[in-house]
């Protein structure tokens, strides 16, 4: 049977841009699992078919997973992290040929790169010292949503407004939209310190992560997203320092 990938992902709470991805990919109507999902789009990466996701091989990137982020006039601006080497994101084609890997080796030579995603090794367990945490469906914070933002080279090693210390080289600050739980059914992950700190559930929900002007925000997806990416992006995904809302 054939889904629209938009509402498997929808399924799975994977819809992780601002609006869920209409490109039409063959998915068993069994795909009930993110492995199943994940299989599915690796096979069809290589089928010289429509895919959801786009693999920018050994480019220049910004990964923002991890990322803090100051939130001014409705725009979350991220400190990432600059990395090289091979990441996923979604198509976002914007001309006849052109799409987020074109846009961000094009960067190259002018000032700028695009954030996009591969695994940040500090959430990999048992040595990382962040781990994803699960907020849950009902969550009333804001997270930033930076696949795909721009982020300007002039920023490294800079001051910028809402970071108490100045960006190192290999930091820049992408501009990203913001997203809430409403976007994400099944809840959203946001990455924090481990071992896991109760306090920092507190970053699910408005305030502090209220998306006004001034306020702190972490980048974050629905639950599931950066399993999914990882797996689609290296073929496996390693063990992963996770941090689960405590019952009351």
């Amino acid at each position: 049977m054939i889904f629209r990938l938009a509402g498997v992902l929808a399924r799975l709470g994977l819809c992780i841009a601002v609006a869920c991805v209409a490109t039409v990919v063959s998915v068993p109507s069994s795909a009930n699992s993110i492995d199943e999902v994940a299989a599915t789009l690796r096979e069809s990466q290589t089928a010289s078919r429509p895919t959801a996701f786009r693999i920018c091989q050994n480019q220049t990137y910004a990964l923002c997973a991890t990322a803090r982020c100051f939130v001014f006039n409705e725009l979350a601006y991220c400190r990432c992290d600059v990395k090289r080497g091979d990441s996923i994101s979604l198509p976002f084609n914007y001309a006849p040929g052109k799409d987020v890997c074109t846009a961000n080796a094009q960067g190259r030579d002018n000032g700028y790169m695009i954030s996009t995603f591969s695994l940040p090794r500090s959430v990999v367990a048992p040595n990382g010292n962040r781990a994803l945490y699960d907020c849950p469906a009902g969550a009333s914070g804001k997270y930033a949503q930076c696949d795909g933002g721009f982020c300007f080279r002039s920023s490294q090693g800079q001051q910028f407004p809402g970071f108490a210390r100045d960006l190192r080289a290999g930091e820049i600050i992408c501009a990203c939209p913001l997203a809430d739980a409403t976007d994400a059914s099944v809840g959203f992950q946001i990455a924090g310190p481990y071992p896991c700190d109760d306090s920092f559930f507190r970053f699910c929900n408005a305030p502090p992560a209220s998306g006004r002007t001034g306020s702190t925000v972490f980048v974050g997806a629905p639950t599931g997203t950066p399993v999914l990416l990882t797996r689609l992006l290296t073929g496996s995904v390693p063990p992963l320092n996770r941090c689960r809302r405590p019952s009351r």
